[in-house]
């Protein structure tokens, strides 16, 4: 990843709820900025179930993302709706953000994946994914690294072609394994899956 002492923005996905606290623990100790993004979680699937259109689903999953941000950030980190490099590690609120921009398209194949990958284009930064898998596989093998469109389910129908398209240096790790983010936030090899181009 370039600018490996520089911030970077990471998503944290819903489903590492549980797991929170000791991620928390972990960027509070970062030698890096990292400029949080979450996911939506609980907060989006309530959403889900919903009889509303795409506009309000797309704002109202949106909203679940800052609620999701306002947890993490009840375990000892800022947040902020203010959508620049951070200089100490902050949590994203992005719902502002969005609402000034409004740059993606209002689907469900957008998810907060997409979404952090457009805070990371947005700001120039290297995107970290911090998911409930080792990154993408294929026939049950872990890829090393993604360097076109593929089918997956690890990440939303759209972070791939985004990243690729718009030069935004992705990796996948697990969170649920929580050292592996501390390691790498301290530059050491964790298992992971690269989406970039430029090898």
């Amino acid at each position: 990843m370039r600018g490996a002492e520089g911030p970077v923005v990471m998503k944290i996905g819903g489903s590492l709820e549980g797991c929170v606290p000791e991620l928390a623990e972990t960027l509070r100790e970062s030698p890096r900025p990292v400029l949080v993004v979450p996911g939506g979680g609980r907060f989006a699937d309530a959403v889900r179930g919903l009889p509303v259109s795409d506009d309000a689903a797309h704002w109202s999953a949106i909203a679940a993302m800052d609620q999701y941000g306002w947890y993490i950030a009840d375990h000892g980190l800022p947040a902020s709706t203010r959508l620049r490099r951070p200089q100490e590690t902050t949590v994203l609120l992005p719902y502002c953000a969005m609402r000034r921009h409004d740059a993606l398209l209002h689907t469900w194949d957008v998810t907060s994946d997409t979404i952090a990958a457009w805070v990371a284009h947005l700001l120039d930064l290297d995107l970290v994914l911090v998911k409930s898998v080792d990154g993408i596989s294929r026939d049950g093998a872990l890829l090393s690294r993604v360097s076109a469109p593929c089918t997956t389910d690890a990440v939303d129908p759209c972070l791939i072609r985004y990243v690729l398209g718009h030069g935004v240096r992705t990796v996948l790790i697990n969170g649920r394994a929580p050292h592996r983010v501390r390691r790498f936030l301290n530059r050491q090899p964790v298992p992971s899956t690269v989406i970039d181009t430029r090898f």
